[in-house]
């Protein structure tokens, strides 16, 4: 935890600007918010699962928001898996969530490369995962080939399950030699999985920058373009009866305020397990509005 966290304030300069102050106010979960609270964007990895796991009590807390008429939507910086392979993971950790109700990095990214012209894409993700909502897209899978990453105009990173240090390298050194636009789907640097953190694209991303000099185009939390997607869903929305709900201070909270809504930091599970968040709160003066015990 403690590295994953230097490697977040170490990139602070290409993140949302500083975060303002709130109240930090300890509740024990997600149902101590229900009276404030309208609408309900959650994080998914450390709020609604770990990794292949729902989080014990979490599935039946979700249900009783949704019943009690309040609006849930997942906002989630999960771009590595095609949208109809993740609405079947939450449906068989026990969450009953509309397609249209999930709004993760991926389908932001798609949205603005909608807007962009035509490019041959150089893919960072997993090829056994398929090309679902990538169709329209004319992508060469990176890999072990150097001249994959020779031919690409520019570069599409999504999921990281499968890259090596060696790709890293041949990226590093095609983008020394031929400097190409950037864009990645998920700007996380880890995510808590049932082992331990995974490294994730916006790990590589930072890396590539620093190594050459392109500044990546970053689709996801903490930044706006994920959040103006899910207004979008929303329509009409009281952000401040509208509170953003993660596990990561760099990412959730720092993204729930640039966007101008509540957040709550979730101290017991995920980016934070087993861990005082006092100190990363105070080293980083990201304070969340609530610190809740577990989702």
């Amino acid at each position: 935890m403690e590295l994953a966290f230097a490697a977040y304030e170490n990139v602070r300069a290409r993140l949302p600007g500083p975060a303002r102050d709130a109240a930090c106010i300890a509740l024990p979960d997600l149902d101590a918010l229900a009276d404030d609270m309208d609408t309900f964007l959650l994080d998914a990895f450390g709020v609604l699962n770990i990794g292949e796991t729902a989080i014990a009590g979490v599935p039946e807390r979700v249900a009783r928001l949704q019943q009690a008429g309040k609006r849930v939507i997942v906002v989630s910086n999960a771009a590595g898996y095609p949208h109809a392979d993740l609405m079947a993971k939450y449906a068989r950790l026990g969450y009953d969530f509309a397609p249209e109700d999930v709004i993760t990095s991926r389908k932001t990214i798609l949205h603005g490369l909608a807007q962009e012209p035509a490019r041959h894409w150089g893919l960072m993700a997993n090829a056994a995962l398929g090309r679902g909502d990538l169709e329209s897209l004319d992508v060469a899978y990176l890999a072990d080939d150097p001249a994959d990453y020779d031919r690409a105009e520019a570069f599409l990173l999504l999921g990281s399950a499968v890259w090596t240090p060696p790709r890293q390298a041949m990226l590093i050194d095609a983008l020394r030699r031929n400097p190409r636009p950037v864009y990645v789907g998920n700007p996380d640097i880890v995510a808590p999985r049932e082992d331990g953190f995974s490294t994730e694209p916006g790990r590589f991303a930072h890396d590539l920058a620093d190594a050459t000099g392109v500044e990546p185009k970053f689709f996801g939390k903490p930044f706006g373009n994920i959040f103006d997607l899910a207004f979008a869903r929303i329509g009409a929305v009281d952000k401040s009866r509208t509170v953003m709900v993660g596990d990561s201070l760099h990412t959730d909270i720092l993204g729930g305020q640039a966007a101008g809504l509540k957040t709550a930091l979730i101290a017991g599970f995920g980016f934070f397990a087993g861990h005082d968040v006092q100190d990363p709160i105070a080293t980083s003066g990201i304070r969340p509005d609530y610190i809740l015990a577990r989702p």
